[in-house]
């Protein structure tokens, strides 16, 4: 992981814009009609080249590929891996069922975008998410992320210098995040509990992470469920519960980046990236302590939304490992009220100083902008500027700690 010894160096944290040719491409493709993948390459390479250089304008020092030829942030594995069918009984958040005037909001704006028949009360996604029906392998050619690779590459190519960025990054989804979103099939199971199940997408994952690095770029595993499942999966059960799961997808993770540098390796965890109350969101303290025993060398965490920007206090209970650097949310990505320089540079001063080494904390978002094509809370004016006022802040802080 890229670090500075004279500025706060600045992150975003996965899904960026996508123009509305390449999200109807994405759309058509989902629902299996046939798209010229000439032209889908063609369409997805302008797009990055585009947000790219959007990065770069917005003073981004660690730019990613902004997943645009995926159709979700973990949805995507489905089609790099067979074993996948039928419909997932997914849950969604605790929020919907305690504030049902919240549920028929993100209802209608969900319909709005995808159709009526949508059933938000069975999942918060656009897309019906399918079950695993059999054993899942992973495409041993990795077609698809050969292609992903060479577009970013492409595109890094046409917007000019690479040296100009301080690193490249691109996301995956965790084995535990695909364990409770595409849910193993209990009916007939092929793998006889989630334990076998996690530990069989771990190994079948390893090969897409490798590969990521093997391009020179930063692997971040997308793990939500170190913290969401708390008010999905299980909500009402026993907080141990919870936190045995935890444990179990941290170790399925270590599996699959054993043969990966830590160093090369940022762990981004969130609460769900919606806008909603949060009302059930697990308490930092309770999972910071088994978050520290990933094999990873950079920790992001969602602190700039209001229910968790007082989180930075847990971390003098709580001190990061000394191999680790913190990539702390300072910028909520689901409200598009635009922080105040000001007040990023404040939240990244309150960081640094609770780390106690101003390079080992490098400023990010809560998560990406869009985690599903077509999911959009913030437009892309707004993204963008939201990015530029991270930047600006970053700036305000290194000003503050450097002098």
């Amino acid at each position: 992981m890229a670090t500075s010894s004279e500025r706060i160096l600045t992150t975003q944290l996965g899904s960026l814009p996508r123009s509305d040719a390449l999200l109807a491409m994405l759309m058509q493709i989902e629902k299996g009609a046939e798209v010229d993948r000439a032209q889908f390459r063609r369409q997805a390479e302008s797009d990055m080249i585009e947000v790219i250089n959007r990065q770069a304008e917005a003073g981004i020092d660690i730019v990613g590929d902004g997943e645009l030829p995926r159709i979700g942030f973990s949805f995507y594995v489905k089609d790099r891996m067979t074993g996948f069918g039928g419909v997932s009984k997914r849950g969604t958040v605790s929020d919907f069922a305690k504030f049902p005037g919240y549920a028929a909001l993100k209802m209608a704006a969900v319909k709005a975008t995808a159709g009526d028949d949508t059933e938000l009360e069975e999942s918060a996604s656009l897309y019906a998410m399918p079950e695993a029906q059999q054993a899942v392998h992973y495409d041993h050619e990795l077609s698809a992320a050969k292609e992903e690779m060479a577009i970013f590459s492409a595109a890094l190519d046409a917007s000019g210098d690479r040296q100009k960025f301080a690193r490249t990054f691109v996301s995956a989804a965790g084995p535990g995040i695909i364990s409770t979103t595409l849910l193993r099939n209990e009916a007939h199971p092929v793998y006889k509990d989630d334990r076998e199940y996690v530990m069989a997408l771990a190994a079948e994952l390893k090969l897409e992470y490798e590969y990521i690095v093997s391009c020179g770029h930063d692997l971040q595993i997308d793990a939500p469920d170190l913290a969401m499942e708390r008010q999905i999966m299980f909500y009402e059960r026993p907080l141990s519960e919870f936190l045995a799961r935890v444990e179990l997808h941290i170790e399925a993770l270590n599996l699959a980046l054993a043969d990966i540098p830590p160093e090369k390796v940022r762990l981004h965890v969130c609460y769900g990236n919606y806008d909603g109350p949060h009302i059930d969101d697990v308490e930092l303290q309770e999972v910071l302590p088994l978050l520290y025993a990933a094999n990873v060398g950079t920790l992001s965490i969602a602190c700039a939304n209001p229910r968790h920007q007082h989180d930075w206090k847990q971390f003098k209970k709580y001190p990061l490992p000394q191999h680790m650097t913190l990539m702390p949310g300072v910028i909520d990505v689901t409200t598009n009220t635009l922080e105040h320089p000001e007040v990023v540079a404040d939240r990244i001063c309150q960081f640094v100083e609770v780390i106690g080494d101003r390079e080992r904390v490098i400023a990010a978002c809560d998560c990406g902008f869009s985690t599903f094509a077509g999911y959009v809370m913030v437009p892309a004016d707004v993204a963008w500027k939201k990015l530029e006022m991270l930047s600006t802040g970053a700036r305000i802080a290194s000003a503050r700690l450097w002098g």
